[in-house]
């Protein structure tokens, strides 16, 4: 199930030196629910790109998404992309969603 989502992000950074991840705003991850270290499904809106990696935090309001390592090759600054995180349940559960800004500014919170 959908836990937290985190809708049209926009790619400030990215690092292919870098260990792999993907760094964002600790505020953004607490308000979509996603947890540092969980694995995070990434669809890239501006080319199409899907891949899995696993979310670090990044500054509090900073609006930091940096693309680091092997998945820094499949999205590029400015990209705008959304960025999943699953939980494996047999229940249904209220996913936590935000809409950002091109700043990664939180504009909107809402459940699915």
């Amino acid at each position: 199930m959908l836990r937290g989502k985190i809708h049209r992000a926009t790619v400030t950074q990215t690092r292919r030196d870098y260990e792999g991840s993907i760094t964002v705003d600790i505020e953004l991850l607490e308000k979509a629910g996603i947890w540092a270290g969980e694995m995070v499904w990434i669809a890239n809106v501006t080319n199409g790109n899907r891949f899995e990696t696993y979310a670090i935090e990044g500054e509090r309001n900073s609006g930091i998404i940096a693309l680091n390592g092997a998945a820094a090759h499949l999205c590029g600054i400015g990209d705008k992309i959304i960025i999943m995180g699953f939980e494996l349940t047999d229940k249904q559960i209220k996913a936590k969603a935000v809409a950002v800004d091109e700043k990664n500014r939180v504009v909107r919170e809402f459940t699915y």
